[in-house]
């Protein structure tokens, strides 16, 4: 005889024996078993064809089943240790009783022996048997048992398995015995608050007390006592929705199931997102500012493979421009130390400088060429010139769903990371929020935008890459966490690597676009004209394929000294401005506002372009970092509050002491004094240059 669910038989298993003149379904098909020869089983259909199976493979069958028997399972032993000891002591009990009723053996008839005479199957029916265990069990002393409760827990017992003869309680209210008018009230004030401000408990303990009253009348109902009223809050309300949680974050919907973000090859999946440093440094103007970081993370090896700061309102161009940061190789600058190039990197770097000889000079971090960005609704990102640059690089946006906070935690998670282990470490460091802000953070501020710039990359390359990371776990390695660095080089055996050539043509196309008319005297831009001899041929013509004849301009809102325009050669043309030799720094569109601004609250409102040039000269040269004696006479609070209405140059005899030369000058005096007696050693003033797309390509 063979048994459908093998092991130790069961109470009711001789229900799911196959044996001869069952039906067994098989293949989809109804069949009678014939005969039953060691393993092999022989089978009959409707139509006399016969087949002769393996006991096994029949078992096996998905579709298996014995007609008109319950289907063989395990039992769920794990409900069982939840029991309490005494419960699952009695359900073993009533187990053996039933098995002995049944078999005449308390183990089964597999157990072996002899039934005692009272439970002998030859000699006494089954009614028999029942009352005679009726009669012993009241003798052992246990409470209310009859022939009828035998039989009930047999029945039970075939039904459910050993659960069954757990007793039955009927389950108890989650509200307890709250007045089901009062649930009904605060099911009703939960409703009215969906969707608004939260408030707090007392509030809604009010709200439903005026519900109360409105349905019932004015004293028909009284409101629980208020803890008893919160522990029925905490049972009625959505997690998401109860008092005291953030409003935004709640959802009418149901909790979904976290699903973790997975990404097999590096550049796969690309987080990007942009938020506050907690770090205040010296503005261009030189007021304290806290610039926005905006960086991008690769899922698949947790690197950060660009990172971008700005002073203010970051940018599309910003954006656009981090999408060519991160497909290529990231110079080493100058003074890093050995350890921090890509060629003592835990990489193949012989195989990888086959490939792409920019990477001789490279800094050990990533170069990824994303295949899908992951971006959230904010209006940098979904803007017209980062949309257009992904399609040129051949990127794939995907935006986050609204209310979906965890559909981009590993980039999320990673500023915080950043302002643990990199913000709080340097000088203007503002904390997390205002409680942790010292009394006089803005005068720590040392540092500028640039200057942060460049030890947020160094800070990557040093720490970051070479950091184990807890997202970095192997399931076959659970213990072993796994550096950036690690995980690229790992990657790259599985994946490849194919560069990505980048001119500077392609570092232009990438710079966010205007439309605007070439009149006589050039182009005009936020009052600044740009002109030059290239537009000659063009002054006053409309363009051949610009709307409304208007001429493709590119422009750099972090430098707005030059433009590009693009000119019937399909090719983009530098336009300087005109007043380009009076700034000896990059100036934004930030300071030009500014400058602008100050200049317009004097009485003469003559805007000559001129004097804003000059202007502009004397709030970079203002803003730069000072070192030595000229560092203590004007401190970055002094600086910032100068007006920028009183440039130095009103002041003719200190004209010569502040000047572009002379503050060198006495920097490089200064610090030969500081370095020999000891003192406080600053930053050296930041060098730029005019922007050249080509020669940055060149540097790649």
């Amino acid at each position: 005889m063979v048994s459908a669910h093998g092991g130790r038989p069961v109470a009711g298993a001789r229900h799911r024996q196959v044996k001869l003149g069952v039906y067994v379904t098989f293949e989809g098909r109804a069949w009678q078993v014939a005969a039953v020869a060691g393993a092999s089983v022989r089978l009959v259909d409707e139509h006399g064809q016969t087949a002769s199976v393996l006991a096994s493979f029949l078992f096996a069958d998905p579709a298996f089943a014995v007609v008109d028997s319950p289907a063989a399972a395990v039992p769920p032993w794990g409900l069982m240790e939840a029991v309490p000891e005494r419960e699952r002591e009695r359900a073993l009990a009533w187990q053996r009783h039933i098995r002995e009723v049944e078999t005449g053996l308390p183990g089964g008839p597999a157990s072996g022996g002899t039934p005692r005479p009272e439970y002998d199957p030859a000699r006494w029916s089954m009614a028999e048997r029942e009352q005679a265990k009726a009669d012993e069990l009241a003798r052992l002393g246990w409470p209310q048992v009859s022939r009828a409760t035998v039989r009930r827990m047999r029945a039970r017992y075939h039904a459910s398995g050993l659960l069954g003869l757990i007793p039955r309680r009927k389950p108890s209210r989650a509200t307890g015995r709250a007045d089901e008018r009062v649930v009904a009230a605060v099911l009703e004030a939960l409703r009215r608050q969906r969707g608004r401000s939260t408030g707090t408990l007392k509030g809604l303990r009010e709200l439903t007390g005026q519900i109360l009253a409105d349905t019932h009348g004015p004293g028909a109902m009284e409101l629980p006592p208020p803890s008893t009223f919160n522990r029925l809050v905490r049972v009625l309300a959505d997690p998401l929705e109860h008092p005291g949680r953030p409003a935004r974050t709640a959802t009418t919907t149901p909790v979904r199931p976290y699903t973790p973000t997975v990404a097999l090859r590096p550049g796969e999946l690309v987080q990007v997102d942009t938020t506050r440093l907690d770090v205040i440094a010296v503005g261009e103007d030189g007021k304290p500012v806290r610039p926005e970081l905006t960086i991008a993370l690769d899922v698949a090896t947790r690197s950060v493979v660009a990172a971008v700061l700005r002073e203010e309102g970051t940018k599309a161009v910003d954006a656009a421009l981090l999408l060519a940061e991160m497909a290529v190789p990231h110079p080493a600058r100058p003074g890093w130390p050995d350890h921090l190039r890509l060629a003592h990197a835990a990489v193949p770097y012989d195989r990888l400088l086959a490939l792409d000889a920019r990477l001789e000079q490279a800094a050990a971090r990533p170069v990824v060429v994303p295949e899908t960005i992951v971006i959230d609704r904010g209006a940098i990102f979904v803007s017209a010139a980062f949309l257009a640059a992904c399609e040129t690089l051949g990127v794939s946006v995907q935006p986050t769903p609204p209310r979906s906070p965890a559909a981009k935690g590993a980039v999320e998670r990673t500023f915080g990371s950043i302002n643990t282990l990199f913000a709080q470490h340097i000088a203007g460091y503002t904390g997390s929020h205002i409680l942790e802000r010292g009394e006089a953070v803005e005068d720590e501020a040392r540092f500028t935008v640039a200057q942060l710039q460049e030890l947020l990359d160094e800070w990557i390359t040093a720490r970051w890459q070479h950091r184990p990371h807890e997202g970095l776990r192997h399931p076959v390695l659970p213990k072993k966490a796994l550096t950036p660095n690690e995980m690229w080089g790992t990657l790259l055996g599985a994946s490849g690597y194919v560069p990505l050539p980048l001119a500077g043509a392609d570092y232009l196309e990438l710079l966010p676009v205007r439309f605007h008319p070439i009149t006589g005297r050039g182009i005009r831009i936020n009052h600044r004209t740009y002109d030059h001899a290239c537009l000659n041929e063009h002054r006053g013509r409309p363009s051949p394929s610009g709307p409304g004849g208007k001429w493709e301009v590119h422009l750099n809102p972090h430098d707005v000294r030059q433009v590009y325009i693009r000119l019937p050669d399909g090719h983009l043309h530098e336009v300087p401005w005109i007043h380009r030799d009076h700034v000896h720094a990059p100036m934004g569109e930030t300071v030009w506002r500014h400058i602008r601004a100050a200049l317009n609250r004097r009485g003469d409102r003559e805007r000559h372009e001129a004097a804003l040039a000059d202007a502009a000269d004397q709030v970079l040269r203002r803003s730069r970092p000072l070192t030595g004696s000229a560092a203590a006479a004007a401190t970055p609070s002094q600086t910032a509050d100068s007006p920028p209405e009183t440039p130095p140059a009103q002041h003719p005899a200190q004209a010569p002491e502040h000047s572009l030369d002379a503050i060198e000058a006495s920097a490089h005096d200064d610090d030969d004094d500081d370095s020999q007696a000891g003192g406080e050693e600053y930053p050296p003033p930041a060098r730029f240059a005019l922007y050249d797309a080509f020669e940055e390509a060149e540097h790649w």
